[in-house]
């Protein structure tokens, strides 16, 4: 059975490097899985995340003309069911501790943004300017 982009397989992990895995798919074809492609969170250490002789369902990214193919692990795993619905804008703005209401007019809540922006960032400079003050050279003995 030929593999193609996009089809989704089940591998054996064979050689695990810094900076991936080499899989072993069925008919004795070998792909690589990047570290970025391992997991949905950074992975600073793949070996936290694979062990070799691991069993993983993973997709083809690509099969170039020399033979190579590129996996995906985190590509295969199965999407979360939302019903078909578009995601919340809501979901991709910004979150901090203060309570911007959502039910107030952009402009209004485009105000106090600007506003807590403006208290933070006078209060990073009055930070810096003490850190800035403790810092410098002293004299000790009258030198």
């Amino acid at each position: 059975m030929p593999f193609e982009v996009g089809d989704v397989v089940e591998g054996t992990v064979l050689n695990i490097t810094d900076f991936g895995a080499f899989i072993q798919l069925p008919e004795g074809k070998t792909g690589l899985v990047h570290i970025s492609e391992v997991a949905n969170t950074y992975v600073k250490d793949i070996r936290e995340h694979l062990k070799e002789h691991d069993k993983v369902k993973v997709k083809i990214l690509s099969m170039d003309a020399n033979g190579r193919i590129s996996l995906s692990i985190k590509k295969a795993l199965p999407k979360k069911n939302n019903n078909n619905k578009e995601r919340d804008p809501k979901d991709f703005v910004w979150q901090s501790n203060r309570n911007y209401n959502t039910n107030s007019s952009f402009e209004e809540r485009l105000l106090k943004f600007l506003k807590d922006s403006d208290e933070r960032q006078q209060q990073l400079r009055k930070n810096f300017d003490s850190k800035r003050r403790n810092t410098g050279y002293r004299r000790s003995n009258g030198y």
